[in-house]
């Protein structure tokens, strides 16, 4: 079959398929929510009690689980797993691949003469080794060095899948460093719940624990799986590299909101159904701007939680689309001339005695705490923009951030005129000396502070930070992303604020200022401080860009570059301080992250010249050769001067064609030699820079003329799917 023809096919089979509904096991959602998942209630009925109270005490405190309760915390979740049909188990980790990883186990284990038991004691739940030679570890292991150990999570939950019992787990090398996305997260939430907790006993000494919370936006594009295949630049890298943008798009805004297709709601009905059998409470859906985009969002949970329900929610999406025909589109910015996908992380702080920390209140008091912790968070966002923009760095957000729907890459907060006006009457009214007459002006001032109401401020797509009412909405996190990076950041700049807030507040303390006023004169000198980071207009435009400059705020553009920031000396000492990243871990992360920019690129990069040599340029020659033969029998039938005439036209395509085609075949070869001179340089900055500089910039080049040649070429002949049908064909 020729290629233009598996194009035909995969169209037709499109157009056959019908949608696929499968009924959840129950029509109530709060009948089979969390049936897979070894939760409290599986745990009170398969554990004895020493060992629930155990994996209540780790979960809550982090405290050990010595080996023989351990092994009896395996016995009841092995038993409880074969109630789900499970014969094997696996260590469920995050390695910095981006992706989830398992090893499967079984249950089963010979004990001679022909027979064998179940088994699974203590020593297999809490740590298994598995080969870490071929994950990236950034030079922290060698590749001969194999060794790498899984520990369990006792905070996040076991779960069944298919029959396989997944146990969530840290990836941890041989030598004891994070190799994964989990180790340093816990370790950045334990960093905050220390801060948050001693800020917060200013306000009520109850406070023993101050948990983050988070709460995600998944967005995606669904494709057919025929056009999927038949697009092998979708395939290879997630993104259309090749394709004209289409006459209709998005401009109508006719698919927002609208009524969702049925296929898709088909897909939506079953992995939502799998996912909340998996404990992750999905709980809305509906139709993004661009055609076959979607949105999927759960409630609110504990940060370490929702973060592996996000994981595990993309690889159930992936496999209940593969039986819908479908595939899922997670790349940040799958088709040109339409909206990419973002993941916004709304994320906030609440205590073990019930309060949203960043939830405004009525009272005076509330609202001072409320304020301790917004402007504490606003600091922390202005003192290290820098580290936020390098943890939603990567080559797919690249293309989303600073186009015209997604953040642009300039970190900024949005509060808000209500908010806004707030803070600025604070600055003004706490200026000047405390004298005593201004001490009692201040005392009064607290009481004078008005209610800021839940919702008063409005939404802002523009803001990469924006307030919302009781959550930060980080929304520049890219669809692929790990949401456990830029938490882990998120976490530790926040934390490294409230620790330097508190010191400073308790030496104004000890040299006798009232605990209200030197509270509120610390939060006055934030606001001054922090003041160019808070950013109420439009993202998008270029008069933002100068003033942000003008602010002194970055505008780092590329990932490589954005990536700089992990080789200061103040980001490794802020993190290695927290406990949050050793100087190794750090240097290793930002090694990884620039070895990962540059394989996407060069894997982009080789994909276009491949389509560019063996599907664009063969059947553009095939066309024009067409042409070429119609003005030979033309000018045979009319003669050289009637013929003059009536093949201009043609004649004109054939040149133009000729143009594009010359241009493709030189700028392919061009690019080829660019990257051969990236690929010689050893430094994995220099690379990530080459590519960045000297190879992507052809991948447009190229597409420009390609595309030329979509339009010039018969539809008939063109082997690709084009973009109408990619976005339009359900």
């Amino acid at each position: 079959m020729s290629t233009p023809q598996i194009r035909i096919k995969a169209l037709e089979d499109v157009l056959n398929r019908a949608p696929r509904f499968v009924d959840p096991p129950s029509q109530k959602i709060s009948e089979y929510f969390g049936a897979n998942v070894f939760g409290e209630d599986a745990m009170r009925m398969f554990l004895t009690e020493d060992a629930w109270y155990a994996v209540r005490q780790a979960m809550h405190h982090g405290n050990r689980i010595d080996r023989k309760l351990a092994d009896q915390v395996a016995s009841g979740m092995k038993e409880w797993a074969a109630t789900k049909g499970a014969t094997h188990y696996t260590h469920w980790f995050q390695p910095l691949t981006g992706l989830s990883a398992e090893k499967h186990d079984a249950f089963f284990e010979p004990i001679g003469g022909g027979r064998s038991i179940e088994r699974f004691d203590g020593s297999m739940l809490v740590q298994q080794e598995p080969d870490a030679s071929s994950f990236p570890s950034g030079g922290i292991r060698n590749t001969f060095e194999a060794r790498g150990y899984t520990a369990w999570d006792p905070g996040s939950p076991a779960f069944v899948i298919g029959r396989t019992l997944c146990i969530p787990t840290i990836f941890i090398s041989y030598t004891g460093e994070a190799l994964d996305y989990k180790m340093p997260l816990l370790r950045a939430i334990r960093a905050i719940d220390e801060a948050a907790t001693l800020v917060a006993q200013y306000f009520d000494k109850d406070v023993a624990k101050v948990t983050c919370t988070l709460g995600w936006e998944q967005e995606y594009f669904l494709i057919d799986k025929a056009l999927f295949f038949a697009r092998p630049d979708i395939m290879m890298t997630g993104r259309a590299l090749f394709g004209h943008i289409p006459a209709k798009g998005q401009q109508l805004e006719d698919h927002y909101f609208g009524s969702i297709p049925d296929r898709a709601r088909a897909f939506m009905r079953e992995f939502e159904t799998e996912a909340l059998m998996l404990g992750i409470p999905v709980k809305t859906r509906h139709n993004e701007v661009a055609p076959n985009q979607f949105e999927c969002a759960p409630v609110f949970e504990e940060l370490n939680l929702a973060v592996d329900h996000n994981v595990l929610l993309m690889d159930v999406m992936e496999k209940v689309a593969q039986r819908h025909d479908f595939r899922v589109l997670l790349h940040e910015k799958p088709y040109a001339g339409v909206n990419g996908s973002g993941k916004h992380n709304n994320w906030s702080l609440a205590t073990n005695t019930g309060v949203n920390l960043l939830k405004p209140a009525k009272t005076p008091k509330e609202n001072i705490r409320f304020l301790t912790f917004f402007v504490n968070t606003i600091a922390a966002i202005h003192a290290n923009a820098d580290v936020l923009r390098a943890s939603i760095a990567s080559a797919g957000n690249d293309h989303r951030l600073g186009a015209n729907e997604a953040p642009p890459a300039i970190i900024s907060a949005f509060i808000g005129d209500y908010l806004g006006g707030l803070l600025d009457g604070l600055e003004k009214n706490l200026k000047g000396a405390m004298t005593p007459d201004r001490k009692t002006e201040l005392k009064l001032d607290i009481g004078r502070i008005p209610p800021v109401m839940l919702d008063n401020t409005d939404r802002n797509r523009t803001s990469p930070f924006a307030f919302t009412g009781n959550k930060f909405e980080f929304r520049a996190v890219g669809s692929s992303a790990n949401c456990a990076g830029p938490m882990t950041v998120l976490n530790t700049i926040v934390a490294a604020q409230l620790r330097a807030f508190r010191k400073e507040v308790d030496a104004l303390i000890e040299k006798g200022t009232k605990k209200d006023e030197a509270i509120l004169r610390v939060i006055r000198d934030l606001i001054v401080r922090s003041k160019a980071i808070r950013f109420e207009g439009n993202g998008y435009g270029d008069e933002w860009v100068k003033e942000a400059e003008k602010r002194g705020l970055s505008n780092i553009k590329d990932t490589p570059r954005a990536l700089d920031v992990w080789s200061r000396k103040e980001t490794v000492k802020l993190f290695d301080e927290l406990g949050v990243l050793s100087p190794i871990e750090t240097e290793a992360r930002h090694e990884i992250e620039l070895h990962s920019y540059t394989l996407k690129i060069q894997i982009e990069s080789r994909v276009v010249g491949d389509l560019a040599q063996n599907h664009v340029v063969p059947v553009a020659i095939a066309y024009q050769n067409r042409l070429i033969e119609n003005v030979r029998g033309l000018r045979e039938v009319l003669g050289s001067e009637k013929a003059k005439k009536a093949t201009a036209t043609q004649i004109r395509l054939i040149e133009e064609m000729s143009d594009h085609v010359s241009a493709v075949v030189s700028l392919v070869e061009e690019m080829i030699e660019a990257r051969k001179k990236a690929n010689a340089l050893e430094e994995p900055r220099a690379k990530a820079i080459a590519y960045c500089d000297q190879v992507k910039p052809f991948l447009e080049r190229i597409r420009y003329h390609a595309d030329k040649l979509e339009l010039l070429v018969d539809d008939e002949l063109w082997p690709l799917p084009k973009m109408r049908e990619l976005l339009f064909t359900r």
